[in-house]
């Protein structure tokens, strides 16, 4: 039986996602948690698990963070919308067993969790193919010198800029700043006029080459 720790901080994704494994007759889970810290309490009472199925982005200790705090004891995969390949890397890096996108289907989820369960590593499809196209397309030789280009931010500018790049929607940055949707929408457009970017995928990808995020 692969026992599963879900950790998820929104309750229809995590109900939605445990009733797919929950149906499965070699899948449990055995504990579903809101952030790392909740999964960390829950081991640190003697309880144990196949692996983690975490979130990226959670509040408090985020997926990152639980995959670092649990330094290889248990297979940890993240499932997240985030699919940049610095984020992929930096999971797997830090120690994460899989990573899968919220796209993937039923199928593939299923088969990434039990791979990983039979002691691999998955990265699911999508981000496989994109990791490899972006491989191919690299050349040092012919890579031309990049300038970075200065752009003066307020201190609210570059929260609001980080949790874009973590994929969160205006209401949901509006939550965590304790603002208004509108607000967040007039900072976002402000942050669009001020890099001289055209959208949103744009703006985090002059973010990332200018040193804006990480």
């Amino acid at each position: 039986m692969i026992k599963i720790i879900l950790a998820e901080d929104h309750n229809i994704v995590r109900n939605g996602i445990k009733s797919i494994l929950d149906n499965e007759a070699d899948m449990e889970v055995v504990f579903e948690a809101k952030n790392g810290n909740e999964v960390l309490s829950w081991l640190a009472e003697g309880n144990s698990a196949t692996l983690i199925l975490t979130d990226m982005n959670m509040p408090g200790l985020n997926g990152l963070g639980l995959i670092k705090e649990m330094k290889a004891n248990m297979p940890t995969v993240i499932l997240s919308m985030l699919d940049h390949e610095n984020y992929v890397i930096e999971a797997i890096t830090a120690g994460a067993h899989g990573y899968l996108l919220k796209s993937i289907n039923k199928d593939e989820l299923l088969f990434g969790l039990r791979h990983v369960a039979d002691g691999g590593k998955y990265i699911c499809m999508e981000l496989t193919f994109k990791l490899l196209d972006k491989l191919s397309g690299y050349s040092p030789i012919n890579e031309p010198h990049k300038t970075i280009i200065a752009i003066e931010l307020s201190e609210r500018e570059k929260e609001v800029l980080d949790l874009i790049s973590e994929g969160y929607t205006n209401n949901e940055i509006a939550d965590k700043l304790f603002t208004s949707r509108r607000t967040v929408e007039g900072h976002r457009q402000n942050l669009i006029e001020k890099t001289g970017v055209k959208n949103t995928p744009s703006l985090i990808r002059f973010a990332l080459q200018n040193g804006l995020i990480k």
